[in-house]
């Protein structure tokens, strides 16, 4: 067929509505992008369940990346752990805080900055760093956590004060900070 010949056959066509509507006007009726929606607890699993993360590289400002990351975090998403002492403490699984960076910062990226044991061995502390990368800039944010050696309930100690560390870090850039104000008010 010559170039050409293919639009020429579909020009010859009677229009349809589709067809004969403006360039402007299709623009408008495509539906905009939604939110993923994150899995319920029971939906969450590794065969499917998971929310897919974007990877087509930076694609908004810092200031955007933060104003999705300071909205309040689902209850759904949130768990609550009672201590010793009866007190319960809310918190967000660090599984569900990386999902959440996943989603709404993809550029983000994680280290560990330092291990130090206590001087009596009793203790382990974490230094995490979470940067954000934005079209027009990056930041960072550092906290550490705690854990204490002879607590093996969930995991080792290192994973523990890890997890904390993280988690807090990612509260300094505003994922989650509303459960540390919770009782404030």
């Amino acid at each position: 067929m010559a170039p050409g010949a293919l639009a020429r056959l579909l020009l010859r066509r009677a229009p349809t509505t589709r067809l004969a509507r403006p360039f402007a006007a299709k623009a408008r009726a495509t539906p905009r992008p939604q939110e993923p929606e994150f899995p319920s607890e029971d939906d969450d699993d590794f065969a499917g369940g998971e929310v897919p993360a974007p990877t087509e590289g930076i694609s908004k400002p810092l200031a955007e990346v933060l104003k999705e990351l300071g909205k309040r975090v689902p209850e759904s998403l949130v768990k609550t752990r009672l201590e010793e002492d009866g007190f319960a403490i809310k918190y967000i699984p660090w599984h569900i805080v990386n999902k959440i960076l996943n989603v709404h910062a993809p550029e983000w990226s994680g280290e560990v900055r330092n291990i130090v044991y206590s001087s009596d061995g009793k203790s382990v502390s974490v230094v995490y760093r979470v940067t954000l990368y934005g079209t027009d800039a990056e930041i960072y944010r550092e906290a550490t956590g705690t854990a204490s050696v002879d607590d093996t309930s969930y995991g080792d100690p290192v994973q523990k004060a890890e997890a904390m560390a993280f988690r807090r870090a990612c509260a300094r850039l505003g994922l989650g900070l509303h459960l540390y104000h919770e009782d404030v008010s």
